[in-house]
């Protein structure tokens, strides 16, 4: 197979599970010897991966004309907007050509590249963005509307959007069976079923020995047993189910380290830590809050306990932080809150690194973590009740040295079979492979919308 010419667009190149999922498609990609660009409407150097700022990858920030939103609202319309700027960018006369275009989070891009840049289209599904904004889901089932009427029908045109620019892409793919289920479920105009890719990670980033005199590194680790919470701070990230968990097994040695991307600017990650500290300081236990010192993100102002505290909370950790909390001895289980997370790569980061993950029996986790037979488990998964995650935090502390290295040699093995960076790349590769060999779009795509 000859290399492809590959356009990756990323609304934000920020820190999280998608743009984990992006960086490391495009990293193998390119390391299967494809051309990768990535193009983005929002790059910070100081909240973003390192591959994205130290030129592994190359990546074009295209600064849009458009805010996020217009005080805390209307976020989808602008992110249409912005994204539809950079289209017209990548578009321009004059600019690269190339062989495909991956596409995730947004489609609304898919009809344009097709229409006037005559190229394939592969999208990259991690929810259905009317889910995620319109409702939540209980016991897998879609419940209730969020918002008033105006907010329901201000999302009407914006749903019909989604479905009808997601439709035109040559080929779907979804991160886990189950958002290939639900999307099926609430796309019912798109008679394709999306081919499950999941999400894989870059092994060798784990296997690269940590510098444990980081002054970073060295403000994070400690000789305590130490429970490991990393999700960004959103509210629907539910972290704070880790820390009343927490509170209830407590012991004396123990501590919790709860770390993610903070963005100073969204008020659901400023609402979502004081929250975090309201409970801590309900509960009389202290905390520490802290950035990595490349970090230019204002600490909040909080009366902190500055030695061995109960919590540490990291904001915008570095990936030196990252390996090092779960690789240190020290560091006992993994706690994945989220419930009907789409896939969650967090979890397999931790079964990577050895460590028992406990998370929610729902969503993306029920198919990377093994909970039975205990001669196979990697971790536990319960339904979000803080005295059952209590209880069992006190097992896993509780396990014995043979217990632990058994538990720890299975879900290295899981990890690296299904769910490597090579896995995904190559499944990937064969999506846009397939696409590519379709050849030019003909006509004008963008009509079927009318």
């Amino acid at each position: 197979m000859s290399p492809l010419r590959i356009a990756f667009l990323h609304p934000d190149l920020g820190i999280g599970g998608a743009e984990r999922l992006v960086v490391d498609a495009a990293l193998g990609l390119q390391n299967l010897g494809h051309h990768i660009d990535l193009y983005t409407s929002h790059h910070d150097p100081t909240h973003c991966f390192e591959e994205t700022r130290d030129g592994t990858l190359r990546v074009h920030h295209v600064v849009p004309p458009f805010p996020r939103s217009i005080r805390g609202k209307f976020h989808i319309l602008f992110a249409h907007a912005r994204q539809l700027h950079l289209t017209l960018h990548l578009l321009l006369r004059g600019g690269p050509s190339y062989d495909v275009y991956f596409v995730d989070q947004l489609s609304t891009c898919i009809p344009f590249l097709r229409t006037f840049g005559k190229t394939r289209v592969v999208f990259y599904c991690h929810f259905p963005d009317k889910l995620l904004a319109n409702g939540e889901f209980v016991e897998g089932k879609f419940a209730k509307m969020k918002g008033g009427i105006l907010k329901r029908l201000y999302r009407i045109p914006m749903d019909w959007v989604e479905e009808l620019t997601t439709r035109q892409a040559d080929i779907i793919l979804a991160n886990s069976k189950f958002t290939s289920q639900v999307f099926q479920t609430y796309f019912r105009s798109i008679p394709r079923v999306p081919r499950v890719v999941y999400p894989g990670i870059n092994i060798s980033a784990y296997e690269t020995a940590v510098d444990w005199s980081d002054p970073d590194i060295v403000q994070v680790i400690s000789d305590r047993p130490t429970l490991l919470s990393l999700n960004r701070f959103e509210k629907k990230k539910n972290v704070a189910l880790a820390l009343a968990a927490f509170a209830q097994m407590k012991t004396g040695s123990t501590r919790l380290v709860i770390g993610g991307g903070y963005d100073h600017r969204l008020e659901d990650n400023i609402q979502t830590l004081a929250a975090l500290v309201r409970t801590a300081e309900l509960h009389s236990l202290t905390f520490n809050i802290i950035t990595p010192a490349s970090s230019n993100t204002p600490i909040p102002p909080f009366k902190c306990q500055l030695v061995e505290p109960d919590i540490l909370f990291v904001l915008n950790f570095t990936t030196g932080q990252r390996s090092a909390l779960l690789t240190s001895s020290s560091t006992l289980c993994l706690l994945y809150t989220p419930a009907n997370e789409h896939f969650g790569i967090v979890p397999v980061e931790g079964m990577l690194c050895g460590l028992p993950v406990l998370a929610c029996d729902s969503g993306g986790p029920t198919e990377s973590i093994l909970d039975s037979p205990e001669s196979e488990r990697t971790g536990w998964l319960c339904r979000p009740d803080a005295a059952v995650w209590a209880d069992v935090l006190s097992k896993i502390v509780a396990l014995s040295k043979g217990e632990r290295e058994a538990l720890s040699e299975r879900a290295k093995s899981r990890a690296k079979t299904l769910f490597g960076m090579q896995t995904m790349a190559r499944d990937i590769e064969d999506a846009l492979q397939e696409a590519s060999t379709l050849g030019p779009v003909e006509g004008m795509a963008i009509l079927v919308l009318i």
